[in-house]
């Protein structure tokens, strides 16, 4: 065996040993970049065993190139010993918990609180109509007194500063053609907006909107069904 045969010898074998235990991806082998020291002093240790093989007189030189080859293969492994996908050589972060996002230098990303959206409040809806008493005058928008007296009842909630907004929506049954209708729930809903702005309410707190026959809530083809889709409808916000 020649004298570079000797001298690299010592090196072949450390390179081949170290670079087996030595991890590439998942920092699950023991040995790796941050392990260097320790693969100098096995690097050494199998390097000196190697040259006294041969010789008392390799076994020191078979050493100190074992444990320059350790350190070197171990310090050249790209690991992941903490195991947030980047490798020790660019993480800023080593020993990260298990599970943290980490940006691409591995150091945890700021966590902030979950974004609670405010959801609006459903708006509360009174509804009058005919079906207990009477609420306007027949094919009139005159309110009749029972239905004042039920709107005089109501002040005191639509006064409260909770309620911040209260739109008025006037319904008819199907008698009659639909444009007529329409008309007349917008006069009906307007009548009751002025009562109930006659009885204190802010008038920026009320508007007034008439939708016609389009939205029945009950069988126009009976008369207790026509007395429930002619109403009122207090929409509370």
């Amino acid at each position: 065996m020649n004298v570079i045969t000797k001298a690299a010898l010592p090196v072949l074998v450390v390179a081949s040993l170290l670079s087996g235990c030595a991890t590439h991806s998942d920092g699950s082998a023991p040995l790796n970049q941050r392990t260097w020291p320790l693969c100098s002093l096995l690097g050494g240790a199998v390097g000196g065993g190697l040259g006294a093989i041969e010789s008392s007189a390799w076994a020191g030189g078979g050493a100190v190139l074992g444990a320059i080859a350790g350190g070197l293969i171990c310090f050249a492994q790209d690991g992941d010993e903490d195991g947030d996908g980047v490798f020790d050589r660019r993480d800023r972060c080593p020993d990260t918990p298990p599970n943290t996002p980490v940006s691409h230098n591995g150091c945890p990303l700021p966590q902030y609180p979950p974004s609670e959206k405010a959801s609006a409040p459903e708006p509360e809806v009174i509804t009058l109509n005919d079906q207990g008493s009477v609420m306007f005058a027949y094919d009139s928008a005159e309110l009749t007194p029972a239905a004042q007296q039920q709107l005089r009842t109501l002040t005191g909630k639509l006064n409260d500063p909770s309620v911040a907004s209260i739109k008025v929506i006037g319904h008819t049954d199907s008698r009659g053609s639909d444009a007529y209708n329409q008309a007349l729930s917008e006069r009906r809903a307007s009548s009751v907006a002025e009562y109930l702005i006659s009885q204190g309410l802010a008038p920026q707190k009320i508007t007034s909107q008439g939708r016609g026959e389009r939205e029945p809530i009950a069988d126009n083809e009976t008369d207790a069904g026509r007395a429930q889709n002619r109403r009122v409808e207090l929409h509370l916000n």
